[in-house]
């Protein structure tokens, strides 16, 4: 026994020394199932219309009689049988099964149960559909609000925190967005000569990429007019700069226009956008200038137009927003209506006119289509001398702090003291400003601190004209009546009124002027007469 199991031990050893392994042998698997290959079947295919309205059950695909691509696709993919899910009439799903594994057909038990399978599955795959719809608008809708979160707040970063207080001129400005953030903006752009730009502009598309435009284009429009005098090379450069960057089907459209304040004179370019209006005491006039928008192409010129303004002249800037907004009955605003808007005879602020004429037009529920925007500029100070030899002395703003008005009367000491005025004369002219400009923080500002009052000093060929500018429109100045002790004590005069009294007799002569927004107090001193 150990002679044969070493002879068998040996014979083992000597055969995996010399001879090959042998090769295995799988034992046999089940076979894998198909992969899923997605079949796209077009809505229009009369596949779907068999399955949605004439079966009911498990259909053959194999023996189906109906010329279609969807058929013969679902046969080249192996599938044998297709159970529709219809729920409430509608087509929401269909199984498909290939060929049984064990080869055999199906029974008329297979398909019933399949049958009953489809009529229970067909609901619930309608809900996990609705569910998933839901899921998905869930989604969307959080991600554009998202995105108008964003736009909106790159358009309120850049947009002016306050307008410009220019004395003798009244600026205002609204902006009203709508739910889907569009590309309006509007600037302000200050010049060391004491000149002010405005740019009103709309960007066309919606959402943050209107919103980045936007402010790529204020930019570009900044950095140009730190370079160049006129409006139309500030277009010019801006348009080149832009064309190269912006994305494809977007544009800009833009007016830029240069306001003198001294002199009234506007100059301006137009890249395409609304045509503004000016309002005169005699008619609306349209402020024409041909360009095309920013961005489209490079290498535009724009017409350069100008334009005097005196006083009690408008001018109107807007989007069209305002002139597309549309009625209940899907009737336009227009611009012939928004033109005889603007020559109803109004005492009031040409921007909450037009607002409440708006509201009037769309009625109540408007759902706003695009921005809307308006940029008000209005030449509010009379002529108080002939404008031959005017030249401003100085501008100054003072915040409304007790005390600064005896700052005022400094500053005012040391400008006009190279005219030689008569001692009494610059003595009493202090006064009043200082009185003028107490009355201004006090009453008009209310000693607001971020309300400023502006004081501008001008001298022409007769008069030294000292303006003091307060915000406080709202309440009326009364006239100066002299004092009268008991008949204030009564409450027969006003409180007020003192100061103006005082004021009027150390000047010449003194002007109020008011509006919706500023008080100016204009004090005038004769130049020539001696001393009074």
């Amino acid at each position: 026994m150990t002679t044969t199991r070493a002879s068998w031990r040996n014979r083992d050893q000597t055969q995996t020394e010399t001879e090959a392994p042998p090769v295995p042998v799988p034992v046999a698997e089940k076979p894998a199932l198909p992969t899923v290959v997605p079949l796209d079947i077009p809505p229009t295919d009369p596949l779907i219309e068999y399955l949605q309205r004439n079966v009911s059950g498990v259909v053959d695909i194999e023996h189906l009689n109906l010329d279609s691509e969807g058929v013969r696709a679902l046969r080249q993919a192996g599938v044998r049988l297709a159970l529709p899910l219809v729920s409430q009439g509608a087509l929401v799903g269909l199984i498909n099964l290939g060929q049984r594994r064990s080869d055999q057909d199906y029974s008329s038990d297979d398909r019933r149960l399949l049958g009953n399978l489809a009529t229970q599955a067909a609901p619930a795959v309608r809900v996990a559909q609705l569910v998933r719809q839901q899921q998905l608008e869930a989604l969307e809708r959080q991600r554009i609000e998202q995105e108008l979160r964003v736009a909106r707040l790159i358009q309120q970063t850049l947009l002016p925190k306050d307008v410009p207080h220019v004395a003798g001129w009244e600026v205002d400005a609204y902006y009203q967005p709508a739910r889907a953030v569009g590309g309006d903006f509007y600037d302000f752009i200050s010049y060391p000569d004491g000149r002010l730009g405005f740019v009103i502009g709309d960007v066309t598309d919606k959402g943050v990429p209107a919103a980045l435009v936007m402010a790529t284009t204020r930019s570009l429009l900044r950095s140009a007019a730190e370079r160049f005098e006129s409006p139309s090379a500030i277009l010019e450069r801006t348009n080149d700069l832009l064309v190269e960057d912006i994305p494809p089907k977007m544009f800009v459209t833009c007016l830029f226009g240069l306001l003198d304040p001294d002199s009234g004179h506007f100059v301006y370019a137009n890249a395409g956008h609304d045509v503004p209006y000016l309002r005169t005491e005699n008619s609306v006039m349209e402020l024409r200038a041909r360009g095309m928008p920013l961005g489209l192409l490079p290498g535009m010129k724009y017409e350069e137009k100008e334009v005097s303004m005196r006083a009690g002249d408008c001018l109107l800037l807007y989007s069209d927003g305002l002139v597309e907004a549309h009625s209940p009955t899907r009737e336009m605003l227009g611009f012939p209506r928004l033109q005889a808007l603007m020559s109803t005879p109004t005492k009031e602020n040409l921007v909450p006119f037009l607002l409440e004429r708006l509201r009037e037009f769309t009625g109540p529920g408007w759902e706003q289509e695009d921005d809307v925007t308006m940029v008000l500029l209005r030449h509010s100070r009379p002529t108080v001398s002939s404008p031959a030899g005017r030249a401003i002395l100085a501008r100054f703003d003072l915040p409304s702090e007790p005390g600064n008005e005896r700052r005022a009367m400094e500053q005012i000491g040391e400008i006009v003291a190279p005219l030689g005025l008569p001692t009494g004369k610059t003595e009493r002219l202090k006064t009043a400003v200082a009185e003028a400009t107490m009355n201004a923080m006090e009453h008009g500002n209310k000693y607001s601190a971020d309300k400023a009052v502006s004081i501008e000093v001008v001298r022409d060929e007769q008069d030294l004209i000292v303006s003091i500018t307060d915000r406080g429109g709202a309440r009326l100045i009364p006239d100066a009546e002299a004092p009268d002790l008991t008949a204030k004590l009564a409450g027969q005069q006003s409180p007020r009124g003192w100061g103006l009294f005082l004021i009027r007799n150390m000047v010449d002569d003194l002007q109020v002027v008011s509006d919706d927004r500023h008080h100016t107090v204009n004090l005038i001193i004769h130049l020539s007469g001696g001393e009074r």
